[in-house]
């Protein structure tokens, strides 16, 4: 088994993907502040109990033939919700809040942070294992 199938690099993986979309759905939310009747979203928060299943025992289809294209692992699918508890509404329908997107577009930069700090710790880790020295990022 490679590092790269481990259960922490698979749900890293799945995190940081997850935060990515989270990205990309804040940033909408803040370019349609002004448009009218537009409901801020969120995505479904991810649940560890869920992600250390998929880990455990990943499926793919077997292929007969080299030249077969096997199918992608659907790991990287987040259900977008609506959000429901806004601080406000405006006149025209909007309940995008900027101070609470900025908020969370914060939440996700820092989390996107520790998750890359964890996997660089990880390497030099492995590194300092394999005598290859655990300096360097």
């Amino acid at each position: 088994m490679g590092m790269g199938n481990t259960t922490l690099f698979g749900m890293m993986t799945e995190k940081m993907t997850w935060l990515g979309q989270r990205q990309r759905v804040l940033a909408q939310n803040v370019a349609n502040a002004d448009t009218p009747d537009y409901n801020a979203r969120d995505l479904k928060p991810l649940n560890f109990k869920d992600s250390m299943s998929r880990q455990a025992a990943p499926v793919s289809l077997a292929v007969s033939d080299p030249r077969h294209v096997a199918l992608p692992q659907d790991t990287a699918r987040f259900r977008e919700n609506q959000e429901q508890k806004t601080y406000e509404v405006s006149i025209d329908e909007n309940s995008v809040v900027l101070e609470e997107q900025m908020m969370k577009l914060s939440q996700t930069a820092g989390d996107f942070t520790l998750a890359t700090n964890i996997y660089r710790k990880y390497m030099q880790l492995h590194r300092a294992a394999l005598g290859r020295g655990g300096q360097g990022g």
